[in-house]
């Protein structure tokens, strides 16, 4: 069982978990939902479209002009505390590496911390386990908050993904933060190159037996679009099809761009799994 918010899912349960990004640089929109409007009309869709969680996010993944924690927090504490009253029932994540920023958003109501750069700040699994929210442990490689990978090698990329999250995981829950409330993440293209995140989508399979739940963030991503060669804007197939695998083999949340899309994916793999009836079916019956 996954526990977040106000809300409980089973097993088989398939989340998706929609990004907005608080930034003027990200690199799928670009700055779209910058703004609070037009933020607050991605989350209005995103919900109306499947979402049960919104990830929000005050700094880019990857290198650029850089973002001070009190900037950072500017961007993502008053949106939060904003969604937080405009949809009660939402799951509230934020997308931050930072204790002082993850202090500030639960304060402001939210439910799960999504740290991407896997335990940069020790500080802030504390946070979670004062506040009892929710804690996504992700596989960074080791890498520095937004830097790319350079000639990153492992032994086994897969051994590493799996001693490095159960072992933040183990010490969220050893902090304090309930058990359920923990997820682990394999950090596609984050401290990786695009083998090592093709093998990590391979063998997903080995995580999930781990008996935590799983989350992935496949969305356009690089190594979507090294192994297609196609742009950012041209990465949606891929990412689908990426998508229904890491179903099939047992992933739970689905961090995304397109919602209305990802549900259609994990409803088919789903029905096709035996774990979800048909919307409809008159075929052979009428």
């Amino acid at each position: 069982m996954l526990r977040l918010g106000r809300r409980e899912f089973g097993p088989h349960e398939r989340v998706i978990m929609a990004i907005v990004n608080r930034t003027p640089d990200s690199f799928y929109d670009r700055g779209a939902t910058f703004r609070d409007e037009p933020a607050l009309a991605r989350v209005e869709q995103a919900v109306a479209e499947g979402a049960a969680i919104i990830d929000i996010g005050g700094v880019k993944a990857g290198p650029g002009e850089e973002v001070s924690a009190e900037e950072e927090a500017r961007r993502t504490v008053g949106f939060v505390a904003e969604v937080r009253r405009r949809f009660p029932e939402v799951i509230i994540s934020v997308d931050t590496w930072r204790a002082e920023v993850g202090e500030a958003v639960c304060e402001a109501g939210a439910d799960l911390l999504n740290d991407a750069w896997g335990g940069a700040d020790p500080g802030l699994a504390e946070v979670a386990a004062r506040y009892g929210v929710g804690l996504v442990c992700t596989h960074a490689g080791g890498a520095e908050p937004r830097t790319r990978p350079h000639r990153v090698t492992y032994d086994d990329v897969m051994a590493d993904i799996l001693d490095v999250t159960v072992g933040l995981a183990r010490r969220a829950v050893e902090l304090g933060v309930p058990r359920e409330s923990v997820l682990i993440d394999p950090g596609h293209d984050f401290g990786k190159n695009t083998r090592h995140s093709l093998e990590a989508t391979r063998r997903l399979d080995e995580m999930v037996a781990s008996g935590w739940p799983v989350l992935v963030s496949l969305s356009n991503k690089d190594f979507v679009g090294e192994t297609l060669d196609r742009p950012v804007k041209e990465r949606l197939i891929g990412t689908l099809a990426t998508t229904a695998v890491s179903s099939w083999l047992g992933a739970m949340v689905y961090r995304v761009h397109e919602v209305a899309e990802t549900r259609q994916v994990l409803d088919m793999v789903s029905s096709i799994a035996g774990h979800r009836a048909p919307a409809v079916a008159r075929r052979g019956l009428a």
